[in-house]
């Protein structure tokens, strides 16, 4: 691993509680099946992946080709720096951020929720809050085409002017849609609504319309097609091989993080770094397999069939989200698979601790753990006002406030025999993100193959759009 790269740890001590919990030994014996299920990874799936064999058919789709993207991207845009799919990324971002002051991405699922979860987490909250100097002229950054709201969609456009010409960068957008096919409802439907009203705030300089909208789809498809006929320059591709919710590390998640001022660089070493542990490390330094063990065996043999990610910081939260989509469509399948729950603390303490502190035992409860703040710690202060008896905590600060309610929260847990484990990030930065995401794709596949299921494809949401466009007929 690179010295430049603070490690994400992960910690099972409360997890191994008599009666209600595992052991240690569980985790032991379980760990020849998880380095046998690695092992056939690199030395299989992936080199079916590549053409190098026939993929049998209860493996298809067979979508590995997120394991290998981080390494590639980055390989490339050292050879070949501008050139490479990384170094259009960055020049297309750097366009965009000298041409506008908003850009709308549009996508569903893993088609935006990764990019959601970059922009929170990396980034200073209220990001679009602050003057286009503050930010460093990089743009704002907004989400549609994820829902068919009638009334979001409209004040978003009414926000953006609802098609009345433009006349400088502070007022002027831009769009990226992200869709392999083109054929999703919800973003093909924001589609036509936004470019209609993109066309129309670019008055007299209609012809420029397609310096303004970035497609990321498929080779084919009726995205490609759309994008063809507009006569979009700038377009980057969903790879062949990497479905929507494993996709964040390609230019579905790294051009809008790239407008965002993002590190992807640092981001994409750190899910590389991440790759080289899942390969090399055994127990207790391989957060991958640990993480895949405790939650396996939890669930087999302990009935927790809910999980929740406990994120202790807001920025957090929208990661959550990404990984609530993640587990599900991945291991909801064959009437298997464990519920995902994100929650915020400290502020979800005040809706959900009850239950999950007196309701059933069915929950496994990750917290996800800063250790280090972007910004100088803030202390209660002094008050002559101190009604509210505040005084005598007037030296301690807001991180001193959430270690001590994160240890409060582990201890009354533990009291009660309700299991945990601790997931902790060195900070909220684009180094322990790219580890972060990239461990829990990782992790989500190996435990499908545990489980004996295909971690990929979901065969349940297609359902969904089938019917919806019978009965919109």
């Amino acid at each position: 691993m690179s010295g430049k790269i603070r490690p994400i740890q992960y910690r099972w001590n409360g997890a191994l509680i008599p009666e209600y919990g595992i052991k240690t030994e569980d985790i032991e014996g379980l760990y020849p099946a998880l380095k046998k299920i690695r092992d056939q990874i690199f030395s299989t799936e992936l080199p079916l992946y590549n053409n190098q064999g026939e993929v049998p058919a209860n493996w298809q789709p067979l979508d590995a080709g997120f394991i290998e993207l981080p390494q590639r991207l980055l390989n490339d845009y050292q050879s070949q720096r501008e050139a490479s799919e990384l170094g259009r990324i960055l020049s297309v971002a750097k366009r965009l951020r000298d041409q506008v002051d908003r850009v709308v991405v549009l996508g569903i699922g893993g088609s935006y929720m990764g990019a959601r979860a970059i922009l929170e987490s990396c980034c200073q909250p209220y990001y679009n809050e602050w003057s286009r100097a503050e930010r460093g002229g990089r743009p704002r950054i907004y989400f549609e085409g994820n829902n068919v709201d009638n009334d979001h969609s409209q004040a978003l456009l009414q926000f953006l002017g609802n098609g009345r010409p433009t006349h400088s960068v502070d007022d002027r957008w831009a769009l990226v849609v992200i869709s392999k096919s083109g054929g999703t409802i919800e973003t093909a439907v924001a589609f036509r609504q936004f470019l209609r009203a993109l066309e129309g705030s670019l008055g007299d300089e209609k012809h420029r319309l397609p310096e303004f909208v970035i497609p990321i789809t498929g080779d084919t498809g009726k995205l490609a097609s759309l994008a063809d006929a507009l006569g979009c320059q700038d377009r980057f591709p969903v790879p062949d091989g990497v479905g929507g919710r494993f996709s964040i590390f390609s230019a579905v998640g790294l051009l809008p993080a790239a407008l965002m001022g993002v590190d992807v660089v640092a981001m994409l070493q750190g899910a590389v770094a991440m790759n080289e542990r899942f390969r090399t490390e055994g127990l207790g330094n391989n957060p991958v397999l640990d993480y895949t063990a405790v939650s396996y065996l939890t669930e087999q043999r302990c009935g927790l069939n809910t999980r929740i990610m406990s994120v202790w910081s807001k920025s957090l939260e929208a990661v959550g989200l990404w990984y609530d989509q993640l587990l599900a469509e991945s291991l909801g399948k064959q009437e298997q698979g464990a519920l995902p729950l994100t929650v915020v603390n400290t502020r979800d303490l005040h809706s959900r601790a009850q239950q999950h502190q007196e309701g059933r035992r069915d929950k496994l409860i990750t917290n996800v753990i800063l250790d280090s703040w972007r910004y100088d710690p803030l202390k209660v202060g002094t008050s002559v006002h101190d009604q509210d008896g505040l005084n005598e905590l007037a030296h301690k600060s807001l991180p001193d406030l959430m270690s001590a309610a994160i240890a409060g929260t582990n201890q009354a847990y533990f009291e009660d025999s309700r299991l945990t484990t601790n997931l902790h990030l060195p900070a909220s930065d684009e180094s322990s993100i790219g580890q972060l995401l990239q461990m829990l794709m990782l992790a989500t596949v190996v435990e499908g193959r545990l489980m004996g299921i295909n971690p990929y494809g979901q065969p349940g949401v297609e359902k969904y759009k089938i019917n919806m466009k019978r009965l919109l007929k």
